[in-house]
């Protein structure tokens, strides 16, 4: 059976067999049984990678103080509003923090206010926050949902979301509404030049529809 740590674009967990590409976390989840308890713990929702420095973990260990997450790449990881760790990941944790402090610059320093603002924009309650802005301005990386799908904007096409990889392309002309899942001040950060990382998928043949 597999484990209740995967995670869509919409921040859901769920259970699923494939193999995620980036790790995260948002504080101890999980009961001894390896049952979710909660959706997060804590505001620090971060995206790490699997391996640093030889370190070595039991997966949703009843004597860990943190759930171990996995995405299926970055840009879902963004998308359900994580942000790069700063022990594994430091060089893109220092671009990301100085591209957010261009865009927030009357924001307190420090990563408590980066944690705060996210939580803002990635959640309502309990439930996943989305925007809404027109299809033809959103920067690639950005995550849309249609049709209660999770849609990757990437170069002129919309790449359908699967736990494995990217299933469906759909032309991402026309434009027009839709509803964002990246929170808005990532969507901004894509704009300024940060580059998610994008499962191999999203460039092998993929039948439109």
């Amino acid at each position: 059976m597999p484990l209740t740590n995967r995670v869509d674009p919409f921040g859901e967990i769920f259970a699923h067999p494939a193999r995620g590409l980036w790790m995260g976390n948002r504080g101890w989840l999980h009961d001894a049984s390896g049952r979710i308890l909660r959706p997060w713990q804590v505001r620090r929702w971060i995206i790490c990678q699997l391996e640093f420095r030889g370190r070595h973990r039991e997966v949703m260990s009843p004597r860990r103080t943190w759930t171990e997450l996995f995405f299926l790449d970055e840009a879902t990881a963004f998308a359900a509003g994580h942000r790069p760790c700063g022990e594994c990941r430091n060089a893109d944790y220092r671009r990301f923090r100085a591209l957010w402090r261009a865009l927030h610059p009357s924001d307190p320093p420090g990563v408590d206010a980066i944690d705060r603002r996210l939580h803002e924009e990635r959640v309502i309650g309990r439930q996943k926050r989305v925007s809404r802005a027109d299809l033809s301005t959103l920067p690639d990386g950005t995550f849309i949902t249609k049709n209660g799908r999770a849609w990757l904007v990437l170069d002129r096409a919309l790449l359908a979301w699967s736990p494995a990889g990217y299933v469906e392309r759909q032309d991402r002309a026309p434009g027009g509404e839709v509803d964002v899942l990246t929170p808005s001040s990532i969507v901004e950060l894509f704009r300024g030049g940060y580059r998610p990382h994008v499962h191999a998928t999203s460039t092998s043949p993929i039948p439109p529809r």
